[in-house]
């Protein structure tokens, strides 16, 4: 079985030392191919370098360029040349993180608006796919998505956890979800669990958003409390159970089709679980 973790924060300062560890065991748990998560230029810069330190193959982890919402005020003249120079280079596989975030308001919406502005030209120009946040603004994404959505290759709204008119508002727009451990959480996300069923096989992709989002059904938990990718398997297994079918044709598909979105190379069978990366001092 092989899994794809489409949306890691392995940048975060939880991990630091630990990246060998970390790879390791996602790889023993089938995660073969992990896409880490750029959440700011620099940031993006680190998640890159990651991949170069940790994957000498170019097979296994790939990275994407951009600013988060929640950092759209350090939007400057050099960020697009940045990030451009970045998504240029074969392991950055999308624009983003970026998108609209109305729960926390961290930079001012008008701000937020731009710089997803300036993120979805970007990806026209390159012809790269978008890897959007979404919190408490989907409608405001999709007006501003649709006057984008016919010169954009592709585009997913990372860690869904919105209510069923949000998600068909995306479906309808030929948008793919991530999906990730908010679905094992019973204080918060049980409304996704009918929901995912209505998501197409060919839209469906899995991601453990970690070191956060820590799935609640795990067992035994780990004593860290941090998330990291060879959890994904308890996602896997959650959206197998509400979407009625078994966790080896989900992994299939899911696989599949993040594969194709982010244009990733295949990996044999055989080697998937394999770990060849070099130790860390």
């Amino acid at each position: 079985m092989q899994l794809i973790d489409i949306g890691v924060n392995l940048t975060n300062d939880s991990f630091a030392q630990k990246h060998e560890a970390v790879l390791q065991r996602a790889y023993e748990a089938g995660v073969c191919q992990l896409v880490l998560t750029g959440t700011s230029v620099e940031g993006s810069e680190q998640a890159l370098q990651l991949c170069q330190r940790w994957d000498e193959s170019g097979e296994r982890l790939f990275s994407t360029a951009g600013i988060h919402p929640h950092s759209a005020s350090e939007w400057n003249g050099d960020s697009a040349a940045r990030l451009r120079d970045l998504l240029r280079l074969p392991q950055v596989k999308a624009v983003g993180e970026c998108g609209l975030d109305f729960n926390r308001d961290f930079s001012p919406r008008p701000q937020q608006e731009k710089v997803l502005q300036e993120h979805l030209a970007l990806a026209v120009e390159l012809q790269l796919p978008v890897f959007l946040h979404e919190r408490d603004a989907h409608q405001r994404l999709l007006d501003i998505l649709k006057d984008y959505r016919d010169h954009l290759p592709a585009a997913v709204v990372h860690c869904f956890t919105g209510e069923r008119q949000a998600l068909f508002g995306y479906l309808d727009l030929d948008l793919h979800i991530g999906i990730t451990g908010w679905i094992c959480d019973e204080r918060r996300g049980t409304h996704l669990h009918p929901l995912v069923g209505s998501i197409p096989a060919a839209r469906l992709m899995l991601e453990s958003d970690a070191p956060y989002l820590l799935p609640r059904t795990l067992r035994p938990k780990p004593k860290s409390g941090r998330n990291e990718p060879a959890f994904l398997t308890e996602v896997l297994r959650e959206v197998a159970l509400h979407r009625g079918e078994s966790v080896a044709e989900l992994a299939l598909s899911t696989t599949a089709c993040a594969r194709a979105f982010f244009a990733l190379p295949e990996i044999p069978s055989a080697a998937a679980g394999l770990y060849g990366a070099d130790s860390e001092a």
